[in-house]
């Protein structure tokens, strides 16, 4: 069943998301021919692919990928995440524009970026370099992650020197054992496990291809797929969160500003919180929006105007 969109664009989403628009499947087919076999009209008879299908939704993101940021081999192991490419896109010009409002409005012109979590996908790195020549640390846990990044890198010249992978040894850290000495970091990104348990995460995937086709699947159909450490862990987004926040501390000055995706409005309060008692010098919530869905990214920095300043003379303008 091929689900219904509405017939508009993309409204919400950042002015320089180069999606904003609905998509153009001729061009997109053009730029990777064997999407057509999962293009069909919708009901206002309209190009569309069927989202709860997971191989449609890949071969759409690989269309996409191709066609906007030159990438000419993208693929995943089965059963890995593959996230919607628009929403990504947001975070990343949202975070330019966080950077720029620090450097007179300008979007500094070298960036390093620690992308917390960059999964078998790399799409931040690939977002990120493609459209402003960002440098990226990727961090995950899972080794059969890093090593597809790793091929989808090695292959695609856009990112070749401008991507490092790093195995988090420990699951439960976050920056530790991930950022070294000698780094520094204008910002970092996340995109955090949203679940506590397999049960949540199966529960949510049940009602999203519901709503999709109108049908309660038989068994939990993943269409944008996902593993364990990409889905959920144990205690949840808040608790990956408040471990975040309090390593977070102990590199202060080695990251300009730490950000993450936050998916419940509901866990804001904590986290602001907790930032307080940390000793952050700012914090920002950033909202972002695809239609109706509404998403976040709260950003911290522990650098006060002086450090700021020494910050963007050294890094940015020197």
């Amino acid at each position: 069943m091929i689900a219904t969109p509405k017939p508009t664009g993309k409204a919400g989403l950042h002015p320089r998301n180069a999606h904003r628009q609905r998509y153009d499947f001729a061009a997109l087919i053009a730029s990777l021919p064997e999407l057509a076999a999962f293009v069909r009209p919708n009901d206002y008879g309209d190009d569309s692919v069927d989202f709860a299908d997971p191989a449609a939704v890949k071969a759409l993101n690989r269309a996409l990928l191709a066609h906007y940021y030159g990438i000419g081999f993208w693929d995943l192991p089965p059963g890995y995440l593959c996230p919607p490419i628009p929403g990504r896109a947001d975070y990343i010009h949202h975070l330019a524009d966080l950077l720029a409002a620090c450097n007179g409005g300008t979007v500094p012109p070298r960036v390093n970026v620690l992308d917390v979590g960059v999964g078998a996908n790399c799409v931040y790195p690939i977002i990120g370099r493609s459209v402003y020549g960002w440098r990226f640390v990727g961090s995950d846990i899972d080794p059969v992650s890093l090593k597809a990044a790793k091929a989808i890198a090695d292959f695609n010249p856009v990112l070749s020197g401008a991507l490092t992978l790093r195995l988090q040894p420990e699951a439960n850290k976050v920056f530790a054992g991930v950022i070294q000495r000698k780094d520094r970091f204008d910002v970092t990104l996340c995109n955090p496990p949203f679940h506590a348990s397999a049960e949540e995460a199966e529960a949510v995937s049940r009602r999203k291809v519901t709503n999709l086709t109108g049908e309660v699947p038989d068994k939990p159909v993943l269409n944008f797929g996902g593993q364990h450490a990409e889905l959920w862990c144990d205690g949840g987004e808040v608790t990956f969160l408040r471990t975040m926040a309090q390593e977070s501390r102990e590199f202060a000055e080695q990251c300009c500003w730490f950000t993450s995706l936050v998916s419940r409005e509901a866990h804001l309060h904590e986290l602001y919180r907790q930032l307080r008692k940390l000793g952050a010098k700012q914090v920002k919530t950033v909202n972002m929006a695809q239609g109706q869905k509404i998403s976040r990214f709260v950003a911290w920095t522990f650098l006060d105007n002086a450090a700021m300043a020494e910050w963007r003379e050294e890094r940015w303008q020197g």
